[in-house]
């Protein structure tokens, strides 16, 4: 019986597959049209894009400049707690 539903669900999933593919067929004249109409681009321009990215870029190195002085001040204070109880020992 278990076989019976994964064969009806994988059914069921190409047909909505097909189905979406063909709405988006059928809309996209009417997409176009509008586009043409509001003047807006299908597609993000191309320097934007690029500012996020390096913005993106820009956060990722911040991190990883605050994670490894977190590091390094985490160290510092460990090894002067393991100095300190070494002289009071």
């Amino acid at each position: 019986m278990n076989k019976h539903f994964e064969d009806a669900r994988y059914y069921l999933k190409r047909a909505g597959e097909t189905a979406s593919k063909g709405v988006k067929e059928e809309l996209e004249p009417v997409e176009q049209r509008f586009r043409e109409l509001t003047g807006k681009e299908s597609e993000p321009e191309a320097g934007r894009l690029d500012k996020v990215k390096s913005d993106l870029k820009e956060l990722q190195q911040n991190a990883e400049g605050e994670a490894e002085q977190a590091i390094a001040d985490a160290r510092e204070k460990i090894d002067s707690y393991r100095q300190k109880d070494e002289t009071e020992a």
